[in-house]
């Protein structure tokens, strides 16, 4: 069996170590070729030493002289790279097979169209890459030969109840629509007066998931399913119409799949990334993995409920983003990503991301962005519209 060359873009956030977790499982199928961070260099050093990859890649030059002395002393023969070059040319070496694309936000752009464009299978875990460019990333995606499989739970869960073969729109399988679960959070039963005096400790403590701090206040706005809506539209190229998000607290069923003869096709698990991870790396195999069986009868009740969007607006402005198109989508990413950053410093409070973000969509929302320089350019100035409007605030 051929052994699979693996980067992991964002290897000490929570889907890469989950991703080295299904690894280290698997010695025999996958060889870890590149890692990187942003500046967890202990983990990262950790990491090197017990996978032994070629490359790691870190922010800048002075955390990559840290890194590259203490694998001196410890004897680990990795080179260090740095800053976007160095995450761009670690996603598209030619050792790599597949790339774990797991870095949050919109610095993961860049290295995940370096691995689209070298024609590599993207395990992609990065949402903001189609929220920004959905058009052009899937052209990017068909022009040079890559192979994308999601692996957000939700996105995986539609794969993973799909056809093998499908093409985009669904049509020839007969799909009516899919259905996006969501948990709704650790605020899903708080009152809008309430919501106004959380904190971001609070907003962090997931009742289900184990993330990151960004992701975790994108899944207590539902801001993350607004997200996931935009991802699902251009990886499975249905209409928002027909993506609905459904509330769902035991994060049991990770998304379901309805067809034309009235069937509903649902994917069942625990709340785990490895499980999604371990599908995406073995696909089209099964890879088997160390986690204890689904237990429904201790699960006991499998509940639902539509999604408060009067509480909740960040959803309802992913929608509008979606449909309104163009530069939309962009605006909405960079404005959520600066207003999460302002929460978690104390800048904003809680209810005044969903404002933030309507601003900025009001302000900037019906500009263009046909090519990628047009991206990053609206993304630049949003965050800095953003960042203009917050110090006024302060």
């Amino acid at each position: 069996m051929a052994v699979t060359g693996l980067c992991i873009l964002g290897a000490t956030g929570s889907i890469g170590c989950s991703t080295l977790d299904v690894v280290a499982q698997h010695p025999d199928r996958f060889r870890v070729v590149a890692l990187t961070a942003h500046r967890q260099l202990d983990r990262l050093l950790a990491q090197c030493q017990q996978f032994r990859p070629d490359v790691a890649v870190v922010a800048d030059a002075g955390a990559a002289r840290h890194l590259q002395d203490a694998l001196g002393a410890a004897r680990v023969s990795t080179q260090v790279w740095h800053g976007e070059e160095g995450l761009v040319r670690a996603a598209a070496l030619p050792e790599v097979g597949m790339t774990m694309a797991a870095i949050v936000g919109a610095a993961g752009l860049m290295p995940t169209l370096s691995a689209v464009r070298g024609g590599k299978t993207v395990l992609l875990a990065n949402k903001e890459s189609l929220v920004m460019g959905g058009a052009l990333f899937m052209a990017e995606v068909q022009r040079h030969g890559a192979h994308l499989i999601p692996i957000d739970s939700e996105h995986n869960a539609i794969f993973q109840c799909l056809p093998r073969a499908f093409a985009p729109g669904l049509a020839g399988a007969g799909v009516r629509r899919l259905m996006l679960t969501a948990s709704g959070g650790p605020f899903r039963r708080m009152t809008a007066e309430d919501m106004a005096a959380v904190t971001p400790e609070a907003a962090c403590a997931h009742p289900n998931w184990v993330m990151g701090r960004k992701i975790s206040v994108d899944s207590a706005t539902l801001m993350n399913k607004g997200l996931e809506l935009i991802e699902a539209h251009w990886l499975f190229g249905l209409p928002p119409e027909r993506i609905e998000v459904v509330v769902h607290p035991q994060s049991v069923i990770h998304s379901l799949v309805e067809y034309v003869d009235g069937s509903v096709l649902a994917q069942l698990g625990h709340p785990d990334m490895r499980t999604p991870i371990a599908h995406a790396l073995g696909w089209p195999e099964r890879l088997p993995l160390d986690l204890p069986p689904l237990d429904l009868v201790r699960v006991g009740n499998l509940g639902f409920e539509a999604p408060d969007h009067a509480r909740f607006p960040s959803l309802g402005l992913a929608y509008d983003a979606l449909r309104s198109g163009g530069g939309a989508p962009v605006v909405l990413n960079a404005a959520n990503e600066l207003a999460v950053a302002a929460f978690l410093e104390r800048r904003l409070p809680f209810v005044g991301i969903p404002d933030l973000i309507d601003r900025a969509l009001q302000r900037l929302g019906d500009q263009a962005a046909g090519c990628w320089e047009a991206v990053i350019e609206l993304d630049r100035r949003t965050r800095a519209s953003c960042a203009a409007w917050l110090e006024e605030g302060s």
